[in-house]
């Protein structure tokens, strides 16, 4: 048989007799592959004959031409025309057009069903996509089959695959999916719905993943059903778990609502009236309602910062001695390295040792000195109006309003997203003032403790403030109607804080509002796209900046496309400086759960020639990086701490400290070459202002929280940390306003293992971390300093003086009976033990040194540093008394099964100290003698 060496000879054939075309149709079915360039010049007259309804063919017509137009790359009318050839495109045949046809027919599928135009979608392509089903049910893809129905939002599939499979595993799978891949909110409440029912007929119900989408779902009710049928069911410990678990991951105003709806607990003489039956259960309610209070995380948490402490005070000291102290910056910038160092550790020993540096605070400076005290006590919530007495205002008594405003800053920052009766402390202090210093004091607290209550109280209070247009207190109460009513997406609010936002001459107003409208959105994805762009189109280039951090807040952990390419627009295009560096640290907040793809989308932009960008690269990396060590992100940042522009260094030191937080030598080699960089910069006379700022505050994050915490923007759970996103979302306005630094103590997560037993108590417990102990070790403390001893040049000796000298020392010895010098013996002998000594000493810490080298794991107990890391690590031994009630540990707060009850337990002890007294650089009298007796002999 002869090849064929051109098609023209078949494609004439169309113009013929029906039959002909029909021969001629089959025979370009055959050679289109081969010949579709020369075909496609007559592709028109192939389709004349698709749209001829009275040409019996017409399926194959369309056939050909869909294989045309996809040689020619014209993907959608190559699809159009494979669903027009009816059962003549056999999605089953594995070849590549099938495969391009039938993946463009999904996509296609996906974005009808999304869009809301289902009546758009034709039988042809519903049958394609129903024979894709099919093939992955017979092939067991189960992943497959779901990943196309959540976002096709076919419920019916999902359902059938999970129920098809294994249930457990496709259920979590779903549950991770559907936070990524369903990217409207609606649609994925629908999901979870579906999946929360799944749960439930589980053999064993998945109660912790029942909860996690009732938070989701924001079904307060549903999840004090869930506690209150654990307890019925004598569930107890599942119960304390998930109890746990909501309150590090919801708002005040969700757990206050999960507590209103648990049974009130019996009062002494009801539960004396109750069967003894019922006596555990009214305890077991009353400690659920302790565990959503927050009290008890809180002071578990402070326990565990306070016994594991391993602050370096030598790194603050050696950059005290090498700053101007004089100078304002450097001593705010100190003031804020000690209080990251030591958040939630209760240790001020650096301030004790330091009265009369202390002292030298004055104006703002003294208001952030003293609102440090909230970042080194956080948590201490019992504490908190003691230890600030001394700086809070009091009636007829003025002491200076920065010293007063920065402690109530600061008893807001104790009682971080855990406002309790410290708000109505904060709100008469608001009321009570008139000093706009005062103000801005209170308003920051009142903000901080009473994050996400909603409160419409509180919200008008500070809007009074507002309304007095004060510049400084103005800018506080903004940002603190934002953080009261966070994640509300309240109308009212956000309507009369833009109407202010364009009335207002403050800039420092207008920027405290359009963040504060931004945090009002927290969280509320496409819902908040309408005012996203209203925003961005403001004339205003500071409302513009809001609406940036807006996209950031409403879509933090989503990993959004639309979202991203937003700010990769808004980057490159806007007008001015501050608004493109925003969008820049935006896609820090939106990629924070996938850290990997940071790096790539940011490097050029890392280049760029405009330094504002160049610092949102940094801040970008540190965000979206911190605590992963990741070398992806140091590489672009190690050039960026050499730029030639002062801020842009300063960014990529900060960065640079929370990418490597908890990092040692082991875990990271970068880490030794960053301190040995910021000591540099610190100590070099030469070096910007700006920069050395930078580096003071990055020693304090490297080292937060005595070494015993990390950044993380999402709990243990994988669940978005809302007050880490909000503590680093207004950490990053220091820019204009250095006092906002503390927030990113909201940021800090401890890296504790924490186990309780049923009690709520702490015992003795042992597991295995299957790991170097090398490898999660604290860093090393800084070598200290020793002052150089100056020596003494020798003095020139004349050979003739020495041969004298000796010759008189000679005849000495031999007036003497040739006796060694009994001082020289023993002097060598003392010097022969000490070397002994010496050497023993060193082989010995060798040895240890060695043997640590050579071990494969370590032996751990309660109240420990567990790196997250570090967790897949840890197992408990099969003889352990103890085990954790999840069955994947996930660190923190977490409780343990006794195997052995009614044995003696082993307990644990609180140790935080419960007595403070309070630092005041002004009372530096020495403390009284002790009293003398004298006793006649």
């Amino acid at each position: 048989m002869v090849a064929l060496t051109s098609a023209a000879g078949v494609i004439s054939l169309l113009d013929e007799s029906e039959e002909l075309q029909i021969y001629a149709l089959k025979k370009l079915n055959t050679i289109v592959d081969q010949f579709w360039a020369e075909i496609s010049d007559s592709v028109s007259k192939i389709e004349v004959l698709y749209e001829d309804e009275q040409f019996k063919h017409r399926n194959l017509a369309a056939l050909v031409a869909s294989k045309v137009y996809y040689h020619l790359g014209e993907f959608d009318e190559s699809m159009s025309f494979a669903l027009g050839a009816g059962d003549l495109f056999d999605s089953s045949i594995s070849n590549e057009y099938v495969e391009t046809i039938v993946a463009k027919c999904i996509d296609h599928y996906i974005y009808l069903r999304s869009d809301n135009q289902v009546d758009e979608i034709s039988p042809e392509l519903e049958q394609v996509i129903e024979k894709v089903f099919e093939r992955c049910f017979e092939d067991k893809e189960y992943k497959q089959v779901i990943g196309i129905a959540l976002e096709s939002l076919r419920l019916d599939i999902i359902e059938k695959a999970i129920k098809a499979g294994d249930s457990k595993e496709l259920l979590s799978y779903v549950l991770n999916a559907s936070m990524t891949l369903v990217q409207n909110l609606n649609a994925r409440n629908e999901v979870l719905k579906l999946l929360v029912g799944l749960y439930k007929n589980l053999d064993e119900p998945d109660y912790i993943s029942m909860t996690q989408c009732y938070l989701h779902l924001k079904d307060s009710i549903s999840c004090a059903e869930t506690l209150k049928d654990l307890v019925e069911s004598k569930e107890l410990l599942m119960a304390y778990q998930i109890a746990f678990d909501l309150e590090e991951n919801a708002t005040q105003d969700f757990l206050s609502q999960v507590i209103d709806y648990l049974p009130e607990p019996a009062g002494k003489n009801e539960a004396d009236m109750e069967t003894d039956e019922k006596t555990p259960s009214t305890d077991a309610i009353s400690n659920i309602r302790k565990i959503l209070d927050g009290d008890l995380s809180i002071k578990l948490n402070l326990e565990f910062l306070f016994r594991n402490i391993h602050t370096d005070l030598q790194i603050l000291n050696a950059t005290k001695d090498a700053v101007d102290s004089r100078n304002s910056m450097y001593h705010s910038a100190i003031t804020f390295a000690n209080a990251f160092m030591n958040s939630g550790t209760t240790s001020d020993e650096f301030l004790r040792n330091n009265l009369e540096w202390l002292s030298r605070a004055s104006n703002w400076s003294k208001f952030s000195a003293t609102a440090a005290l909230g970042v080194i006590h956080k948590g201490h919530v019992d504490q908190g109006l003691k230890l600030l007495a001394p700086y809070l205002p009091q009636d007829g008594v003025s002491s200076s309003p920065y010293s007063e405003g920065g402690s109530l800053f600061a008893l807001g920052l104790i009682n971080v997203n855990h406002g309790g009766e410290v708000l109505d402390y904060l709100r008469n202090a608001l009321g009570k003032t008139q000093n706009e210093i005062i103000q801005h004091g209170a308003a920051l607290g009142l903000g901080a403790a009473g994050m996400a209550t909603a409160s419409d109280e509180m919200y008008e209070e500070l809007k009074n403030v507002l309304f007095t247009d004060s510049a400084v207190a103005g800018e506080a109460a903004g940002l603190a109607m934002g953080l009261v009513m966070l994640g509300t997406s309240s109308e009212k609010a956000i309507d009369e804080m833009l109407q202010y936002a364009h009335e207002t001459q403050h800039e420092k107003i207008i920027r405290g509002l359009a963040i504060g409208m931004a945090l009002i959105m927290y969280g509320k994805e496409d819902t908040a796209d309408s005012l996203i762009e209203q925003l961005l189109q403001d004339k205003d280039h500071i409302i513009r900046y809001g609406g940036i951090y807006m996209i950031a807040l409403a879509y933090c952990g989503t990993g959004n496309n639309k979202a991203i390419k937003k700010c990769l627009h808004v980057a490159v295009s806007d007008v001015n400086d501050d608004v493109r560096s925003a969008a820049v640290i935006a896609l820090g907040f939106i990629l924070f759960k996938t850290p990997k793809q940071v790096p790539r989308i940011v490097q050029l932009l890392s280049e760029s020639y405009n330094p504002h960008v160049r610092y949102g690269c940094t801040l970008a990396l540190g965000i979206s990086c911190a605590g992963t060590a990741m070398p992806e992100a140091m590489e672009l940042l190690e050039p960026l701490t050499k730029d030639q522009v002062d801020f842009v260094k300063q960014g990529a030191l900060i960065a640079s400290a929370m990418v490597l937080i908890q990092s040692n030598e082991t875990m990271a080699p970068k880490v030794a070459s960053i301190r040995k960089l910021y000591e540099t910069i610190i100590k070099d006379k030469h070096e910007e202002a700006m920069a050395k700022f930078g580096a003071i505050l990055s020693q304090g994050i490297l080292d937060a929280g005595g070494r015993n915490v990390t950044i993380s923007l999402q709990s243990r759970s994988g669940y978005n940390n809302m007050a880490s996103i909000v503590g680093m979302t207004i950490f990053t306005q220091f820019w204009y306003w250095y006092p906002l630094t503390h927030f990113l103590s909201l940021a800090f997560t401890p890296t504790a293992f924490i186990g309780l037993n049923s009690n709520l108590e702490m015992p003795k417990l042992e597991f295995i971390s299957n790991a170097k102990p090398s490898l999660f070790a604290y860093p090393s403390p800084m070598k200290k300093q020793e002052k150089a001893v100056v020596e003494k040049v020798a003095t020139a000796v004349l050979s003739t003086t020495a041969k004298t000298k000796a010759r008189a020392k000679k005849n000495e010895k031999e007036k003497n009976g040739n006796e060694p010098d009994s001082m020289d013996t023993d002097e060598k002998k003392e010097e022969t033990q000490m070397e002994v000594d010496s050497a023993e000493k060193k082989d010995e810490e060798v040895e240890k040194q060695e043997k640590k080298k050579k071990q494969t794991f370590e032996k751990l107990g309660n109240l420990t540093r567990v790196l997250p890391a570090q967790l897949k690590y840890i197992t408990f031994k099969e003889d352990s008394r103890y085990v954790p009630v999840k069955k994947d540990i996930v660190g923190g707060i977490t409780i343990m099964e006794d195997r052995r009850k009614g044995e003696q337990e082993e307990l644990l002890e609180f140790s935080t100290p419960k007595q403070i007294t309070t630092v005041d650089p002004q009372d530096e009298e020495p403390e009284p003698p002790e009293p003398f007796v004298y006793e006649e002999d």
